[in-house]
């Protein structure tokens, strides 16, 4: 283990799964190293496949293009629910300011915002329009319509473009059902880095939406969490890094990465019960019903 000094050193290799996996949502754009290198790496531990996440205009266009760049690769592209009110207000705050401070842009810069994440939704390299959603923890009440403007349209595109909607959800989980339940859901819908409890994992698995788990069901105060999983159906069970954040125990706090999701895997199977070739098993074919690939 490193020393409280080197709490970023990048955690070692776990032993391979025996059945490939995916990784159905991670941020290579914000890991060290190269995309071939990450991909390499995952790739000799059984996760075969990543979903790369865009969650701005620059990030979506990036995660299109490395999509088409690597077979094992499939793009998400989306305005994550605190880019939206960023995009509207010029407001700087949050995880996923990469330029600062803005003027606000108003209305019409979203919507122009939202015409490219439309056309780069139907490409087919692009599986998802995500991450959308909303988030009550960063984002204010002066942010909340424009980032449920954004959300409904995104619905939209994912619906009419025939593609998975990956859902930001945090500190929100009464207005996204409601949302979902006005706009209606696309036929796949994927709660990213599921944050909610037995209860919702039970109303999410009635409309049938995905419910990927993350690092973070290895974590002490999570209980929460192994609660919700241990109801999912195992149908629409995911694993994700969400990497570079969220690293599982016990490396928590240091860098994720797509390699680390057997760690999380070996931990579902465990709250299951189940071995943990059946559980990659599972995992594996839930990604690609979910994102159609």
């Amino acid at each position: 283990m490193p020393s409280n000094a080197d709490k970023n050193a990048a955690p070692p290799l776990p032993p391979p799964l025996r059945v490939p996996v995916a990784d159905s949502h991670t941020h290579l754009d914000m890991q060290s190293g190269t995309v071939e290198e990450g991909l390499a790496k995952a790739a000799s531990v059984g996760v075969t496949t990543v979903v790369q996440v865009g969650c701005d205009i620059k990030g979506s266009q990036w995660a299109a293009e490395t999509a088409a760049a690597h077979d094992g690769v499939h793009a998400t592209v989306a305005l994550h629910p605190n880019e939206a009110p960023r995009i509207v207000h010029g407001d700087p705050g949050g995880d996923w300011s990469r330029q600062g401070a803005r003027e606000p842009g108003g209305d019409a810069a979203l919507d122009e915002a939202l015409v490219e994440i439309d056309r780069l939704a139907a490409l087919p390299q692009v599986k998802g329009v995500g991450e959308t959603g909303l988030d009550h923890f960063r984002t204010g009440p002066e942010g909340k319509e424009a980032q449920e403007r954004s959300f409904r349209a995104h619905i939209e595109i994912a619906k009419r473009h025939g593609k998975a909607l990956v859902i930001h959800d945090r500190d929100a989980h009464a207005d996204v059902l409601r949302v979902l339940r006005e706009e209606g859901a696309p036929e796949r819908t994927v709660f990213h880095c599921y944050s909610g409890d037995a209860e919702m994992a039970e109303i999410c698995a009635r409309e049938g939406y995905f419910m990927s788990f993350a690092g973070n069901v290895t974590f002490k105060n999570a209980q929460n969490l192994r609660d919700a999983l241990a109801v999912a159906p195992l149908e629409l069970v995911l694993v994700e890094t969400d990497a570079p954040f969220l690293t599982p125990a016990p490396y928590r706090g240091r860098p994720n990465a797509p390699y680390l999701v057997p760690v999380t895997v070996r931990a579902m199977a465990a709250v299951r019960g189940i071995d943990e070739a059946a559980m990659a098993t599972a995992l594996g074919a839930n990604t690609a019903r979910a994102f159609g690939y």
